[in-house]
């Protein structure tokens, strides 16, 4: 599809040419990123890179948009997640400015899943796999605004390390481009592609050592863009695994949140209260080195994304017991690290 390639290309291109306009724009109107006990870097870092993201991601759709038909049929799927992701990059900017307080994200979150859903980008229906589909009706966009603040507060709790958001927002893009290729849906793999080469070209700044962050400006908008697309892709599909594949393809924020929930509870501490107890940490303080945990992570990603798209090309029963699998390895792996047990130093 040469217009999804031109997408990547475009966007890519464009983050490695302003990236470093960005990263003097962020010292300049000192939006940094100061060292605290909780964090890893040692030195304040520009926290404004998810502009550039976004900026990269705008242009590269908006011009393939304009001259070419990849979009036709989809024009309010696309005004969804432009505005949306619009709405959702201003709370970012303001958070990477101003730290807001997690409620008054968390609203304007939920403010953008709205905005979303109010460009019927929703979820309509669950598939049952033991029968027929089950229709939200007037739950729908309840259930949207869950998933869609859900998935990108996982990718926005996943960002403690340089490049590990990007990289696994990477991966998870180009799964899910692979599984809409596999579906034929143009507009899902032009969408995705084009997420993919705003994140890869963000990952030249922000690998080990970080030049800037993405900061929550580009976490939250990767996160809802993946969690949009997902939507008017997979999770609208008649199949039975159509929820599972979003959710391996976004499967290391989704259990590192996953397990931050557990752990947190079970240490009788506050939900939300930031720890040092994520996946990444956990690797940390087995002696790994940033770019060894990040590289990790981003083989474990992988694989969940690999194991996403062989779900879509093998029988029910082959796909359950890729997901038995990929469940024994999961506790396995979290028993060996200790992921469940809080550590002693929860920060505020």
């Amino acid at each position: 599809m040469p217009s999804s390639f031109l997408a990547f290309v475009i966007s890519l291109v464009i983050v490695l040419l302003i990236m470093p306009l960005v990263i003097k724009f962020a010292v300049k109107t000192d939006a940094m990123d100061a060292p605290n006990k909780r964090k890893v870097h040692c030195q304040p870092i520009p926290r404004l890179g998810g502009l550039g993201i976004y900026i990269g991601f705008l242009a590269a759709v908006l011009i393939l948009s304009l001259t070419t038909d990849v979009v036709a049929g989809h024009g309010m799927d696309l005004a969804g997640l432009l505005i949306g992701g619009t709405f959702i990059v201003i709370i970012g900017i303001i958070d990477d400015y101003k730290n807001l307080p997690a409620k008054v994200k968390l609203i304007g979150q939920i403010a953008a899943a709205c905005i979303m859903a109010s460009f019927d980008v929703r979820i309509d229906f669950l598939t049952n796999p033991f029968g027929d589909w089950i229709f939200l009706e007037y739950l729908s966009v309840l259930v949207t605004v869950f998933w869609i603040v859900g998935l990108t507060n996982t990718v926005n709790l996943i960002d403690g390390l340089d490049g590990l958001a990007a990289g696994v927002s990477t991966i998870a893009s180009i799964t899910l481009l692979l599984v809409g290729y596999q579906q034929g849906d143009a507009f899902v793999v032009f969408i995705t592609a084009a997420l993919a080469g705003s994140a890869l070209g963000f990952l030249k700044y922000n690998f080990n050592p970080a030049r800037i962050f993405m900061g929550d400006t580009g976490s939250m908008f990767l996160g809802f863009i993946l969690a949009g697309v997902s939507i008017i892709g997979v999770v609208k599909s008649a199949t039975t695994i159509a929820l599972i594949v979003p959710i391996l393809a976004l499967g290391l924020p989704i259990l590192d949140t996953t397990f931050a929930i557990i752990r947190r509870y079970r240490s009788g501490v506050p939900i939300f209260k930031p720890d040092k107890g994520h996946l990444h940490h956990r690797l940390l303080d087995l002696g790994f080195t940033q770019r060894q945990a990040v590289l990790l992570m981003y083989v474990f990603s992988s694989f969940l994304g690999l194991s996403a798209i062989a779900l879509t090309q093998v029988s029910e029963y082959a796909g359950g017991i890729i997901l038995l699998f990929i469940l024994l390895v999961i506790i396995y792996g979290a028993k060996k690290i200790g992921i469940f047990h809080p550590k002693n130093n929860i920060h505020t």
